[in-house]
């Protein structure tokens, strides 16, 4: 069965680019958001199996969205991502009940690993 995964970043070029490697190799990318407000609205709307999201966005961060999340479902799979040399924000993640995180510039291999590795 297709994962369902939510795209979550402020960059639409960004969601493309991420929606583009997931769809070709068989994910079903159910929706996207551009901001934590908007992800944490359509995590609950669409209850995806995995949530892709940016560290830094307008509006609600990353981080504070991770949390939201994390709150409302526990179970909750995501994966940031984020750009180099922000690694206390990634470590911040990670304890806050992130699985796992991309580094920017994307590399579609690194991308799909952490995809695997979490919903499989």
């Amino acid at each position: 069965m297709a994962k369902n995964i939510l795209i979550v970043d402020d960059a639409a070029f960004m969601r493309m680019m991420i929606k583009d490697i997931l769809t070709k190799n068989g994910y079903n990318v159910v929706g996207e958001a551009e901001n934590g407000a908007k992800a944490f609205e359509k995590f609950n709307e669409l209850k995806p199996d995995l949530v892709l999201m940016d560290i830094t966005m307008p509006e609600v961060d990353g981080i504070a969205a991770l949390k939201m999340i994390m709150g409302a479902d526990p179970t909750a799979k995501v994966i940031m991502c984020s750009a180099m040399g922000q690694q206390a924000m990634v470590i911040d993640a990670i304890h806050s009940g992130a699985k796992d995180f991309i580094v920017k510039p994307f590399q579609p291999a690194r991308v799909l690993e952490a995809v695997q590795k979490v919903v499989g």
